[in-house]
């Protein structure tokens, strides 16, 4: 199984949110690192996008951010991407499927990590 670090930094969107409208924007910068001794492509994602009304949306797509990279041992990746959600707090967590140079395909969890807004939770 592929080793990975992944490093998850959330962050509110005051200027694009409308609360009035249960509209709750957030960013997530994400840094991928193999951690392994095989090189590595990161060839799809899947998102559970959850809100504080328990609505769950599942997001499914190949790479990330319109790329599929590859990652020698050792290397990072670091992207960022947006979500909304509809309450002022929610969660997400989701799987990357990877394929080593020999195409065999394995699969990574990221655990699930906090959206809210700041000062909503203590």
């Amino acid at each position: 199984m592929q080793q990975l670090r992944v490093n998850v930094s959330p962050s509110y969107l005051q200027e694009k949110s409308s609360p009035s409208e249960g509209m709750y924007h957030f960013s997530y910068n994400i840094v991928i690192t193999n951690m392994g001794e095989e090189v590595i492509q990161l060839v799809a994602r899947r998102w559970f996008i959850a809100d504080a009304n328990q609505n769950v949306q599942e997001v499914y797509g190949e790479g990330v951010v319109g790329q599929k990279p590859t990652l020698n041992p050792g290397e990072n990746f670091e992207y960022s991407s947006t979500v909304v959600i509809s309450t002022p707090v929610g969660s997400m967590r989701g799987l990357y499927y990877l394929d080593d140079t020999a195409g065999k395909r394995s699969t990574f969890t990221i655990p699930a990590f906090t959206l809210a807004v700041p000062n909503m939770l203590h």
